[in-house]
């Protein structure tokens, strides 16, 4: 034994996200030096059969069909929630009444007022959340932030970035809980909001927003290959206009009908002394151009992860061999984990889960006005 407290996790959800939040977990058990000892104690699902196959695919010891049952289960620390956005308020309140940590999916909810609440009960609880911004997380995105911190590329003129992915892109996809109105909006909310985020992280606040949204598929069928079909009253394509509070400006756009994109979680940062630019797609590298190189030899050079960018390291001993998604999750957990020992706070915690909320309305505020919208 190693004589480090124990701490219990329950997760609820067992799709895409829950499998990668599991496996964030259990990765970050063998590969940092955790000030835990972790167990996966109990996972929910929406029925007895689905919960008891994801408790023995993802390691968990027990599994219910009722996600309450984690609320009072005594050897569990910390509630992870990768449901739906429209059921992250009501879990996580009920987590934090019930004195739990809470690990939660993004967008944080659906409203400004929701997220407010969530924030207010965690903050007044003492407790420690965290949101699920992973792309943040990559080691190339910590230097991205010391390279503008420090000055390297000079005072920041602008940022450009897209997240874009096609999974949505068949317009005989059936009708489902991500078109639902009631969860906030469509790929704005639901991808958008990693890069309004990772603009907020890199640039700083968002001022104000000029904004579309697009639908351009709509209505969906009920079930594959059913005649009847429901409207679909939410984005399938978003772009804004951004004005941000340090001077800089720039746009983003969000999109799940970009055929052909897995995963473009692309952006561009200019400066004054030189720019950065990113894709997600290639996340093991990053490019950084410096105007006070000699211009015969000017240009974008590209760097590639390796352990000189913690914590890459802590992964692999040699440079360009590549972190992956789920190591991201892995980097994220450890984090969550460190503010719990030391009574610190995640860099992506409810409270910036609510900045992200108040851009995402007033991006919808100014798509619905077409007008300039300030944030907050």
């Amino acid at each position: 034994m190693s004589g480090k407290r124990r701490l219990g996790v329950g997760l609820i959800g067992t799709g895409f996200m829950g499998k990668a939040h599991a496996l964030g977990f259990t990765i970050a058990a063998r590969v940092f030096d955790l000030p835990f000892e972790l167990d996966l104690v109990s996972v929910a699902d929406v029925t007895a059969d689905g919960a008891e196959a994801a408790r023995a695919r993802l390691g968990f010891r027990k599994a219910t069909a009722d996600w309450r049952d984690l609320l009072t289960d005594p050897d569990i620390d910390i509630i992870d929630i990768t449901t739906p956005n429209l059921l992250h308020k009501e879990m996580a309140l009920a987590a934090i009444a019930h004195g739990k940590h809470v690990y939660c999916e993004k967008p944080l909810a659906p409203t400004v007022a929701e997220c407010a609440e969530m924030v207010a009960a965690a903050e007044k609880a003492g407790l420690v959340t965290q949101v699920g911004f992973n792309y943040l997380k990559n080691p190339l995105i910590f230097l991205a932030k010391d390279i503008i911190d420090s000055g390297e590329i000079g005072e920041i003129r602008s940022f450009r970035g897209i997240h874009a992915e096609d999974f949505m892109a068949d317009a005989g996809i059936p009708w489902a809980w991500r078109l639902d109105p009631r969860s906030g909006g469509g790929a704005l909310a639901d991808i958008g909001s990693h890069i309004i985020a990772c603009m907020r992280h890199l640039v700083g606040p968002i001022k104000s927003v000029l904004a579309e949204t697009v639908i351009h598929i709509p209505e969906r069928p009920m079930s594959r290959g059913a005649a009847e079909t429901r409207a679909v009253e939410v984005d399938d394509i978003a772009r804004a206009f951004v004005r941000c509070e340090n001077g800089a400006s720039g746009s983003f756009e969000a999109s799940w009908i970009a055929t052909g994109r897995k995963m473009q979680h692309d952006f561009e940062i200019y400066g004054s002394k030189g720019s950065i630019v990113f894709t997600q797609e290639r996340l093991n590298e990053i490019k950084v151009y410096y105007a006070g190189d000699d211009i015969k030899s000017r240009g974008f050079r590209t760097i590639w992860a390796g352990p000189e960018h913690p914590p890459y390291g802590a992964f692999c001993v040699a440079p360009g061999h590549q972190i992956g998604f789920n190591d991201l999750k892995a980097i994220e957990v450890h984090e969550f984990l460190d503010a719990i020992a030391n009574g610190g706070k995640p860099s992506t915690d409810f409270r910036e889960g609510f900045e992200v909320q108040k851009v995402l309305s007033a991006t919808y505020q100014s798509a619905r006005t077409n007008e300039w919208v300030e944030v907050g």
